[in-house]
C-alpha cells in the first residue's frame, strides 16, 4: 500500500490509498465514523480497475491524521483479537 496525503488542513484531511480495495476502506469508514471527534468519513472510487481510492476525514478541529492513526490501531488490535481466538479454536 502507498499512501499519499492529497490535502489536509487544521480538520480535514484527504489521502489516496493505492492498491486497496472497499475492504479496507469499509472497515476504516465505519470505525471513523463512529468515533466522536469526526463528523464526516467517506471515501471514492472513481473506477475500481483504474483508480486508486480516495477517502476524507472531517473532524471538530482534532488533527484528522491522529485519528487516522487511532482508527488504524483499533483495526490492528481486532485483527490482533481474531488471530488468538482463531489460534485457540485451531488449537483446541
Amino acid at each position: 500500500m502507498e499512501l499519499n496525503i492529497l490535502s489536509k488542513t487544521e480538520n480535514e484531511l484527504e489521502v489516496e490509498l493505492k492498491g486497496e480495495t472497499h475492504t479496507l476502506l469499509n472497515l476504516l469508514k465505519d470505525l471513523l465514523i463512529k468515533d466522536e471527534r469526526v463528523e464526516v468519513a467517506f471515501y471514492d472510487i472513481k473506477h475500481v480497475s483504474i483508480s486508486d481510492p480516495v477517502f476524507y476525514i472531517k473532524t471538530d478541529g482534532t488533527n484528522p491524521i491522529e485519528v487516522l492513526k487511532d482508527a488504524a490501531s483499533k483495526i490492528v488490535a481486532q485483527c490482533d483479537e481474531f488471530t488468538d481466538v482463531f489460534n485457540k479454536a485451531v488449537n483446541a
